[in-house]
């Protein structure tokens, strides 16, 4: 006998408010790049196309999450019976390689510069990049309310925090360049800017992974989960258990539950329900639970 849960949705108001922050991200982060795109090349500034690819790399995250969000509130069908949840994840996978492809193209470009260092405007660079500061820094805080409730989220929310200081960096390079005419710490500011990318990219990439790998989302334990449901009186005991992520903000789980016998049926509905509950308030929106009065051998491979 199993029994479906769908009526916990403890961050059903997330939705609406994510999708607003990143039409937001989108559209201040697109015009700062089409800004920093040209002057970069005006001012012959490595660093500053270098930020700028990183933040057209970030408006593209953008605009694809944005986009998975979307589709995964489409309605399930007969053939996509979750509906394109999972879009969120690989939205979430697909951010981190382009990111990653990005450090490499302007890796090399950096390598190259600091063996042939090239004139740089530096005060146009500092302007610049001073705007990117305000630019960067307001995207962030529309994310900063949802972004422990969603993987995609958090990844737009670190990348835009961490592009508002390295916008910081550049403007120290730019006023440093004006004064010094020191051309190759352009390249060197460049590099940086790519290990920040780098860092904030990989763990994006392995949270990401984990979670199209269907492996138990960050958050969420499974000895804690197991203790949990077996702590409710009137459970004996539960085996062949299995959490997964059905988006970056929903988590599903599955589980065969022994009851105590003496149980009457209405007693195990309530008991079932209780279980739901409280999963619902370990981040776990979606439970499965196929109930069992007397504990059996598993037969199948995966049953733990």
């Amino acid at each position: 006998m199993a029994h479906e849960g769908h009526d916990h949705h403890h961050h059903h108001h997330t939705p609406s408010v994510i999708n607003n922050a990143f039409i937001i991200g989108i559209v201040l982060n697109g015009c700062y790049v089409i800004a920093e795109v040209i002057v970069g090349l005006w001012s012959n500034s490595v660093a500053l196309l270098s930020d700028a690819g990183h933040n057209l790399g970030d408006v593209a995250s953008l605009a694809l999450s944005l986009f998975a969000f979307r589709l995964a509130r489409v309605k399930p069908t007969d053939v996509y019976t979750y509906g394109y949840k999972k879009t969120t994840v690989l939205a979430a996978l697909t951010n981190a390689v382009i990111l990653l492809i990005a450090i490499g193209v302007l890796g090399y470009e950096s390598i190259t510069r600091l063996y042939k260092p090239e004139p740089v405007q530096g005060g146009i660079v500092a302007i610049m990049a001073g705007i990117g500061i305000v630019v960067n820094s307001i995207s962030a805080f529309v994310f900063f309310r949802n972004k422990e409730h969603d993987l995609n989220t958090k990844g737009a929310y670190l990348h835009l925090l961490s592009d508002a200081v390295v916008s910081f960096v550049v403007v120290i390079a730019g006023v440093v360049i004006k004064y010094t005419h020191w051309y190759m710490l352009d390249a060197i500011v460049s590099m940086i800017v790519l290990l920040v990318i780098l860092f904030s990219t990989w763990s994006l990439l392995r949270a990401s992974l984990r979670l199209s790998l269907d492996a138990v989302p960050n958050g969420v334990h499974m000895d804690e989960i197991v203790q949990l449901i077996e702590g409710i009186s009137g459970v004996e005991s539960i085996h062949h258990t299995h959490i997964w992520a059905m988006s970056t903000t929903e988590n599903a789980l599955t589980t065969h539950v022994v009851l105590n016998e003496q149980l009457s049926f209405d007693d195990k509905m309530k008991l079932v329900h209780k279980i739901k509950h409280e999963l619902a308030h370990h981040d776990i929106q979606h439970a499965t639970i196929e109930l069992e009065s007397v504990e059996r051998p598993c037969e199948d491979e995966d049953c733990e």
